[in-house]
């Protein structure tokens, strides 16, 4: 679980919430047919822009903002510099029999064509391929989330619009001026409120895990190539150690 998403979100949750209730008016901060505008209105406009399978699909992805993930960086490490020992002493054939032993799916199809003898400019090309088509797919996610944090904020001052269109029908009023003022401005106040607390935030998270993924995958890249060109392990684990930060290459326990 992601503590940092779910701290976030709960904390402007409080903040507003603490602040609208020092306003002594809680009542007419709930108003239901403007939630109805802004966040249907949102998943209206979402379902023209894209095909209904990526938005059903779109919830699989949104679990990566409330899911933090182990670094696997320096086991993947550890890992290739086993591999490139083992290579280096009893040859790339000698690594068939751990393939089944590989965790990650994008390893083990790397290895499985190093082993096969599979050209190194062919290795490159398939796995870099894969990888373009996962950056695409995660694309995607991120921009749904961007379009309802647009989204929102429009239907909400439509909604406004709608409110003011209703209270200038009725100026012989003036006492109802005020609460119409109210109500009408409530949407834009939701639009805006779930697009930067909710919408936009959780874009910019999955692009983040995303860019997480891309450099766990082209070190996997590198990795795989040093081993089918029988790099030394030394010179495979000062390759491969580039991709950490600092802090962290300190945790690589080294054989080579």
């Amino acid at each position: 679980m992601d503590l940092a998403t779910i701290i976030g979100i709960l904390s402007g949750l409080v903040l507003i919430g603490t602040t609208i209730v020092g306003t002594g008016n809680v009542d007419i901060y709930i108003h239901i047919p403007s939630m109805m505008i802004v966040f249907g209105g949102a998943m209206a406009a979402i379902f023209v822009n894209f095909p209904m399978k990526e938005v059903i699909g779109v919830m699989r992805v949104v679990r990566k903002a409330f899911t933090n993930e182990e670094s696997r960086e320096v086991h993947l490490i550890e890992r290739f510099i086993d591999i490139s020992i083992r290579t280096r002493r009893e040859g790339i054939l000698a690594i068939d029999s751990e393939l089944r032993r590989v965790d990650d799916p994008f390893m083990r199809i790397g290895l499985e064509m190093a082993v096969d003898g599979t050209e190194p400019e062919v290795i490159k090309d398939v796995m870099e391929t894969e990888l373009t088509f996962l950056m695409e797919r995660h694309d995607r996610g991120q921009q749904i989330f961007t379009s309802l944090g647009t989204y929102a904020p429009a239907f909400g001052m439509i909604g406004t619009l709608i409110g003011l269109i209703a209270m200038l029908r009725n100026l012989n009023d003036p006492s109802s001026i005020g609460n119409g003022m109210a109500v009408a401005l409530i949407t834009t106040f939701y639009g805006t409120f779930l697009a930067n607390l909710v919408f936009l935030p959780i874009a910019g998270k999955l692009r983040n895990r995303t860019d997480d993924e891309i450099v766990r995958k082209r070190m996997i890249i590198d990795g795989i190539l040093a081993i089918q060109n029988g790099e030394h392990p030394r010179n495979l684990e000062k390759k491969l150690l580039n991709y950490l930060p600092p802090k962290l290459r300190s945790q690589v326990k080294s054989k080579a």
